[in-house]
């Protein structure tokens, strides 16, 4: 699941075909959930922008969903937009649709999970219904799992800064947030980048990706719960 995609293998334009929809799917269901809970606490911006809506035309950035379809775990949407004057109360509020897109991908992850356990106990797997369904449950449990992971990293632009934000005491957020404008995204695309450079470079991982370790511990101990 987790990797670049060699678009000379047959057998990967096949995967990138099944990956297509639960990621799609995933990318906009995260951002319907921002959007749907910054309208809970007063803020219609996202409404008066189309944004509330499970239409994925409405969230979905080129870069960003090539990026998740080729690496199947690391990817983006248009981020929703927030006016946190409108929130209320502003500091739960805040904290509320930030964490909404990670919790949404972790629920279908959930639902996505008991599904493969209820396939793996009712269901033929002689059959190519079994097999097609297993994959596309599999492939959206585990992209929404490392989609999570992933943005509850805190650093910026990610949702995890906000929430990191909101629960530091108010004499130190400005501080935070200076940081994390300056050094936050930059040390992202490193963190990101950096790997995959080097694997394609030398043909060798790197020996400690922080990325790709949060997302694997994370998926891996969630996996043992669901499916096992």
């Amino acid at each position: 699941m987790v990797g670049v995609v060699d678009l000379s293998d047959p057998k990967s334009w096949m995967n990138l075909l099944l990956l297509a929809p639960p990621l799609l799917l995933s990318l906009t269901v995260h951002e319907y959930a921002h959007a749907r809970t910054a309208l809970a606490f007063g803020d219609p911006t996202a409404k008066l922008m189309g944004r509330v809506t499970l239409n994925p035309l409405a969230h979905l950035d080129p870069i960003g969903t090539l990026c998740l379809l080729f690496s199947g775990i690391i990817g983006w949407a248009r981020p929703v937009p927030v006016n946190p004057a409108n929130l209320r109360p502003p500091r739960l509020g805040d904290i509320m649709v930030s964490v909404a897109g990670p919790m949404s991908n972790l629920l279908l992850a959930v639902l996505c999970g008991l599904a493969l356990r209820g396939l793996d106990r009712y269901a033929n797997p002689d059959t190519a219904f079994f097999r097609t369904a297993w994959l596309l449950l599999w492939y959206t449990t585990v992209a929404n799992l490392g989609l999570c992971a992933f943005n509850m990293i805190p650093l910026y632009p990610l949702d995890g800064h906000h929430v990191a934000r909101e629960l530091l005491p108010a004499h130190r957020r400005a501080p935070f947030m200076n940081w994390q404008v300056r050094y936050g995204s930059p040390l992202l695309m490193a963190l990101i980048f950096i790997p995959v450079m080097v694997r394609m470079a030398t043909g060798r991982r790197v020996p400690f990706d922080p990325i790709a370790y949060i997302q694997t511990q994370f998926i891996e101990r969630f996996l043992s719960i669901l499916v096992s």
